[in-house]
């Protein structure tokens, strides 16, 4: 398909929203666009957006869904705070995000559901396509349902179900008026409704009408392209948090030369993980969907006892329920790998939504003193690396290892090089195969030099049978013990082998290109891509700052009190009250400095631009460079 009589305007980057009701296709429409997208070889980050409900009222500001991407010419770190573009199949989804798009931006609406039982619904007294109150905005009023009813009449359905296919429509649309591709759409809808003929091609009709309409109206003056962005020689595809971290599990289970077995609930935004990894026991994977989520990850503990890679999936109501076993997992000193794809709460909270407040939980939420390694992914793809270093550190050093991600990761996507898995270095397990006692016995806890860790001894060989459980052990001999010295001893040695993983944490490395910047910006987890956003902003306006990132949250790298105490200020945004900002104050005595925001949506970059460039000014201001000197 070509693009026919409007002038072709190049741009750098573009943010798309679609907005509907939850029924209307929004999450599929922008998942098509941004593999197109993708293939295309723009940059791209996603962030879909839609009610916890599986059904929410049609009509209503609660059950709008959204998907909204960026795409750029140049490497990108969120998915944009405004959006160029909105497409509304209804009031609802306009009210909802209108505010949202940019002044001059452009509003593709479905006039089909614009009736006044529909306004009232949401609170317009008149339609606001017709009342002017859209004059800052570039309206394109468009009956997309009645376009799509018309071409797909051939097929035989009513109009309701003809209506089904109107977001194929739009994406038809949008697809020529950015320079999309679309064999890739048509072979997707080809495959997907194979068995649904009828269905299958009302729907390639409606998107082929969809960028024929384009094509030949003379509603838009322009089409756009937003050229290919340079990114180094290899194999890219698109890839989602969730999708990653399932390909980083089995990464380091074939690694380790582990069965991979998962034991898990569904919740969301976790479940994905469990569904992708029950598509390949090809790899020596085995999934067990639980009753419930203790039963599933104690089923995930007793693999790991039995000598396989023991994993549990879930978010933060999931995490509280598995906290007794993974503390008996601490008591045991087994391998188990723990992903907290964090959601809004407390409680229910708000499931499909976003936020980092699970820290403190994973930190400190089991009785007694059960420390446990903590890492947090900075962005969809590098939950894959993740995942492979937490397998690393659960099996050497024979402890639970929590990798925390977030709803914002685990459903948004980006592009990803296919790495050369002949780079991700073997991990060994180092089973026990023969009595480690001086009498020729076993001793269960007698452990390394090095790392601390104990014997892995799996079940049924031959002379290294032993006692476990979850009460407390006698140095060596694994033992039941209650004696208080002994009890001492054990807390402190278990502390000691967490403290040691931080020989194989990396030094937390500062970007600091002027060696000027007074003021340090800090983040974990999914920050990093709004964190970075932002400070690239900040250098603009000619601004010094710094920025670190930290992926290891326990033990912290070695070096990072001396980074902190380099700075005159630093500043920690956080999608929760500050707990990372806490856990640095208490152990380095920095006045660290916290950026919250508990919105269930990412920081925006925009906002925080605006606040360092303050916070940057005010420390000129009341300190020069030099005073003190």
């Amino acid at each position: 398909m070509t693009t026919a009589a409007s002038e072709v305007k190049t741009l750098d980057r573009v943010v798309i929203r679609f907005a509907g009701d939850s029924g209307d296709g929004m999450q599929l429409t922008g998942d098509r666009f941004t593999a197109e997208t993708a293939i295309f070889g723009n940059d791209i980050s996603t962030l879909p957006n839609f009610p916890a409900e599986i059904r929410a009222p049609a009509g209503t500001l609660p059950g709008v869904s959204s998907f909204q991407l960026h795409f750029a010419n140049y490497d990108i770190m969120t998915p944009g705070d405004r959006p160029d573009v909105l497409v509304a199949m209804n009031p609802a989804a306009l009210k909802a995000n209108v505010g949202d798009l940019v002044r001059g931006g452009v509003i593709i609406a479905d006039t089909a559901d614009f009736t006044k039982r529909n306004l009232d619904k949401v609170g317009y007294s008149s339609s606001p396509l017709e009342d002017g109150s859209l004059a800052d905005y570039q309206v394109h009023a468009l009956d997309l349902t009645g376009m799509t009813a018309e071409a797909v009449k051939e097929f035989g359905l009513t109009r309701k179900d003809a209506a089904r296919s109107k977001n194929m429509f739009a994406l038809g649309l949008l697809s020529w008026l950015y320079h999309r591709p679309v064999d890739g759409t048509i072979g997707f809808l080809e495959n997907k409704f194979a068995t649904k003929p009828q269905i299958r091609d009302s729907n390639i009709k409606a998107f082929r009408t969809g960028y024929a309409f384009g094509e030949t109206t003379e509603v838009f003056a322009y089409s756009y392209e937003v050229a290919p962005a340079p990114m180094p020689k290899g194999t890219y595809r698109q890839i989602s948090g969730n999708l990653a971290l399932a390909y980083g599990l089995i990464a380091g289970a074939r690694k380790a030369g582990l069965p991979l077995f998962l034991g898990a609930y569904p919740i969301t935004p976790a479940s994905d993980v469990l569904h992708e990894l029950s598509k390949h026991k090809r790899f020596g994977v085995t999934t067990f969907q639980a009753e419930d989520e203790i039963a599933g990850v104690g089923a995930a503990l007793g693999a790991s006892f039995a000598g396989h890679l023991g994993v549990t999936t879930s978010s933060g109501p999931g995490i509280s329920l598995k906290m007794e076993t993974i503390s008996l997992g601490v008591m045991t000193e087994l391998p188990l790998v723990i992903c907290d794809i964090q959601r809004a709460g407390p409680s229910t909270g708000m499931p499909t939504k976003t936020e980092q407040a699970d820290l403190l939980q994973v930190m400190y939420g089991r009785n007694g003193e059960a420390p446990v390694p903590v890492i947090a992914a900075k962005s969809p793809s590098d939950c894959f690396d993740t995942a492979v270093e937490a397998v690393r550190i659960a099996v050497k050093y024979r402890t639970p290892v929590f990798v925390l991600s977030d709803g914002y990761l685990a459903n948004g996507a980006e592009p990803w090089q296919v790495p050369d898995l002949s780079g991700i270095g073997p991990i060994d397990p180092g089973f026990a195969t023969e009595p480690n006692g001086e009498n020729g016995d076993f001793l269960p806890y007698k452990r390394d030099p090095e790392t601390l860790a104990r014997p892995w001894a799996v079940p049924g060989t031959a002379g290294l049978e032993h006692r476990i459980g979850g009460i407390e052990k006698s140095d060596g001999t694994g033992n039941v013990s209650y004696d208080p010295a002994n009890h001492d001893a054990m807390v402190r040695i278990r502390q000691a082998k967490i403290d040691g993983v931080v020989q194989d944490v990396p030094d937390v490395e500062v970007d600091d290109p002027s060696g000027e910047a007074r003021l340090l910006v800090l983040g974990w987890g999914s920050t990093f891509g709004p964190i970075t956003a932002a400070v690239r902003r900040v250098r603009a306006t000619g601004r010094a700052v710094a920025q670190a990132h930290l992926r290891h949250l326990n033990p912290f790298p070695a070096n990072l009190g001396e980074v902190l105490r380099s700075y005159d200020r630093v500043i920690v945004p956080e999608m929760n009250l500050g707990q990372l900002s806490l856990l640095l104050r208490g152990k380095y005595l920095v006045d660290v400095q916290s950026y919250s925001r508990v919105r269930g949506l990412p920081i925006s970059l925009s906002e925080l631009a605006e606040d360092l460039q303050t916070e940057i000014d005010q420390l000129a201001d009341h300190n020069p460079a030099g005073a003190n000197a």
